[in-house]
């Protein structure tokens, strides 16, 4: 196992991540190059060795609900290539993910609009007029929210 320090050795040698120091000594690493809202690839490295790297778009790493793989027991060749692929993961959105979608109006009685879209892979955004209402990460969550608020989709 390699230590906090052999870790913190190999991660910063990804210019394209900047380090942040979080609590009880654990250390961040964003990405602000990242396409997507996230922008965390190394998350808590701990003193310990403990540490989760961002791979929720990669299938080639098994991850926890938050889109994590622990890294306490990589390689320097693991870590090396769990890090390059996350980063790589928040340069480009997965076309399989992002089918085309057409904004949709959804109207109350009162006759007031809002717009439900699609923002990226990720995110899906109610508009009213040009004021962003809320943001979600499906749009089930997005549709349910706008039917718990009185509004239906509009027919045309």
């Amino acid at each position: 196992m390699l230590t906090f320090e052999e870790k913190l050795e190999i991660i910063e040698s990804f210019e394209e991540l900047a380090r942040h120091n979080v609590s009880l000594g654990r250390v961040n690493f964003h990405f602000e190059g990242s396409i997507r809202e996230k922008k965390t690839v190394v998350y808590h490295l701990h003193p310990n060795g403990n540490g989760f790297v961002y791979t929720a778009h990669l299938d080639d790493y098994p991850s926890d609900a938050k889109g994590m793989t622990n890294i306490r027991d990589c390689s320097e060749e693991d870590l090396r290539s769990i890090i390059a692929a996350s980063i790589d993961s928040l340069m480009t959105e997965e076309l399989a993910d992002f089918e085309p979608f057409t904004d949709e109006p959804w109207v109350n009685s009162n006759g007031q609009e809002l717009i439900l879209t699609r923002e990226d892979a990720d995110t899906w955004s109610v508009y009213a007029d040009d004021m962003l209402d809320g943001i979600f990460t499906t749009y089930d969550e997005a549709a349910s929210y706008l039917d718990q608020e009185g509004f239906s989709k509009k027919t045309r």
